[in-house]
């Protein structure tokens, strides 16, 4: 018998397999990416700019493997993911910060919620606590410290790092010119993105 990272009767299924909300939570983690203090390290590696809709798409890919996967295969592709990061950090000479971790961890809790809540209804408050423990699930797979361990202290640290961590700057003002520069191939990304979610 398969098992999954994600039990199929998930909502957080319900929510990853809609095109419609998948968009909408792009849309919410592209403006987001691009005000966090940790931006200059999307900076980098010097990918970001030259394609920023293709990066967040394969940031969104991720998680879409994580949350359909079974249970190994999600794991090896948070394995990937901690091998990518430790490389970067390894040519840049020291540690992504943890708290920059947990803003990406908090950001795809957080734009799974409202945009399944604007496109189709409410959740319940189970619904939110299985949400946030999907994600909180992978960060602590990542070996992200200071994770909350309910939705309630979520809410809570999600409120207090977007007073902290985030800000406009330079990158941000590059970040999103480069959006408008790429933004003509933005339905040619959204069909891709319908066929693989269909």
């Amino acid at each position: 018998m398969k098992t999954y990272f994600v039990q199929q009767d998930s909502i957080v299924r319900k929510i990853w397999g809609n095109a419609d909300t998948v968009m909408f939570i792009f849309a919410g983690a592209a403006a987001e990416f691009a005000l966090n203090k940790a931006v200059d390290w999307l900076y980098f590696t010097g990918k970001l700019p030259k394609d920023p809709l293709g990066r967040l798409f394969s940031t969104v890919n991720y998680a879409k493997v994580i949350v359909f996967a079974e249970e190994k295969l999600a794991i090896q592709a948070i394995e990937q993911m901690n091998h990518i990061h430790q490389k970067v950090e390894e040519k840049r000479g020291y540690h992504i910060p943890d708290w920059a971790y947990r803003d990406v961890l908090f950001m795809l809790i957080d734009y799974s919620i409202r945009a399944y809540e604007s496109l189709e209804r409410k959740l319940t408050s189970a619904e939110k606590e299985e949400a946030f423990s999907v994600f909180n699930r992978v960060g602590k797979l990542m070996q992200v410290p200071g994770l909350p361990k309910s939705f309630e202290a979520w809410e809570i640290q999600r409120k207090q790092q977007l007073q902290e961590n985030f800000a406009y700057s330079d990158f941000t003002k590059d970040l999103f010119l480069q959006y408008k520069k790429h933004l003509g191939f933005f339905r040619y990304w959204l069909v891709l993105e319908a066929q693989i979610l269909l």
